[in-house]
């Protein structure tokens, strides 16, 4: 790993949350996700589980965390197997995590190989009537993929038929919303990272420049700084493919006259940040490129000061709604008396402005957290509104990331550059 370990005590509070919620007599298990094949003997890059992530602070495959506060032995109520290390692992791909580094990056005490986990996990069952099993039911989820915790489902399903099964997403999918200091601190440094990452480009695109040109100059940016490189998969858009809202193909040629969306951003410490800014390649936007432009950033301030403790999520899209319909009538894509009919399961905005306003941010870029929760301080969140106006081949989308606190927000983008006239002095100086 490239970023330095945060520390031992936000994974100990992340866990003494979990157990709290935990129903007597229980027992829980998370797994870290597989290395998945590509063909022959080739692989993905590992990327753990951010559940386990989030409870053990362990960045390695093969790793297995269970919690059984009730258990009879002490040194077995929080346990971490790991998978041994040997020399032939230590030559051909580096020495795995020893027990004393596991237990210092953790703060859990018992440290196990895997090779014991059968029977240590049999030993525990008998004792315990629950188990709580971790499946991804995020509600935006759609991977068919056979994991590690399915697996697990299917093992214990057939070794343990009598004992009562519980959901541990519910209960990660509210702790997990409320962040501690130090991952604020994360998720800020990776929000840093993005924005050398965005100022580095502002020289660099001009006509004739390709997508994936930008996408190399970013990649180069977010790896030097520590960080593993994006945190999802780049937009890098130009002309009408801003439009197209989850383009990722980043092969054409930027053109002059042509906007350039840029949606990408970098991780840290498998925390992640979301930036969306939209650029002129040539360095000046037309007047028409200006006016929808700033609409969007009315809107983002708008909804930046209406995401505050005590509104839900969903209510708070409704109120970014109504002011993004009141700049689309400004822009003149519609009227207020088009509104006044307008089918009110079809509204007009939609055709321009089609997705969410927010969306919680962490260790996953779609974080933890449902629309239907009430917002309060300490959770991150996007704010992207966006214009999509397919017939002038304008796609503008303008994002940063939001601590809501106490009084207000803080934005953990607030030095990256934003303002139109900012963005084309920074873009032509020099030139």
């Amino acid at each position: 790993m490239r970023y330095t370990p945060l520390s031992a005590n936000l994974f100990k509070k992340n866990r003494a949350k979990f157990i709290s919620e935990m129903r007597h007599n229980a027992i829980a298990v998370f797994n870290s996700n597989d290395i998945m094949p590509t063909s022959a003997d080739g692989t993905m890059p590992f990327q753990q589980h951010s559940d386990i992530y989030y409870l053990s602070g362990i960045d390695q495959e093969e790793s297995v965390l269970v919690l059984c506060p009730n258990a009879l032995n002490p040194r077995h109520r929080e346990i971490l197997f790991m998978k041994e290390t040997n020399e032939h692992i230590a030559v051909w791909e580096g020495a795995k995590l020893s027990k004393a580094e596991a237990r210092e990056r953790s703060g859990i005490e018992t440290i196990y190989w895997l090779t014991e986990f059968n029977s240590i996990l049999k030993d525990l069952m008998r004792h315990s009537e629950r188990i709580y099993l971790n499946l991804n039911e995020h509600y935006r989820s759609g991977n068919m993929t056979e994991t590690r915790d399915r697996r697990f489902y299917t093992f214990c399903k057939d070794n343990y038929p009598l004992h009562h099964y519980e959901r541990s997403f519910p209960i990660l999918n509210r702790i997990r919303t409320v962040k501690e200091k130090e991952e604020v601190e994360a998720i800020q440094t990776a929000c840093d990272i993005t924005e050398k990452g965005f100022r580095r480009l502002l020289n660099f695109v001009k006509p004739g420049v390709w997508e994936y040109e930008v996408e190399a100059e970013l990649i180069h940016e977010f790896i030097r700084n520590r960080s593993k490189g994006f945190a999802y998969q780049p937009i890098i858009a130009s002309g009408a493919s801003a439009c197209v809202l989850h383009y990722t193909e980043n092969n054409k040629v930027c053109k002059d006259g042509d906007l350039l969306l840029l949606d990408t951003a970098a991780e840290y410490a498998n925390y992640k940040s979301d930036l969306t800014r939209t650029i002129p390649v040539n360095g000046r936007f037309t007047p028409r490129q200006k006016q929808v432009y700033n609409a969007v950033l009315y809107v983002m301030r708008k909804a930046m000061k209406l995401l505050r403790p005590d509104t839900s999520v969903a209510s708070y899209h409704k109120e970014v709604c109504k002011i993004m319909e009141d700049q689309l009538i400004k822009l003149g894509l519609f009227t207020a008396a088009d509104v006044k009919n307008q089918n009110p399961e079809q509204p007009l905005y939609r055709k321009y402005y089609m997705h969410g306003t927010s969306h919680f941010l962490g260790l996953d870029v779609h974080d933890y957290g449902g629309l239907e929760m009430g917002i309060k301080p300490g959770m991150v969140f996007t704010v992207e509104p966006g214009i999509y106006i397919w017939e002038e081949g304008i796609g503008i989308r303008l994002e940063n990331n939001i601590l809501v606190t106490e009084n207000g927000y803080t934005d953990l983008m607030a030095n990256i550059p934003l303002e139109a006239e900012h963005i084309e002095d920074l873009m032509n100086t020099g030139r």
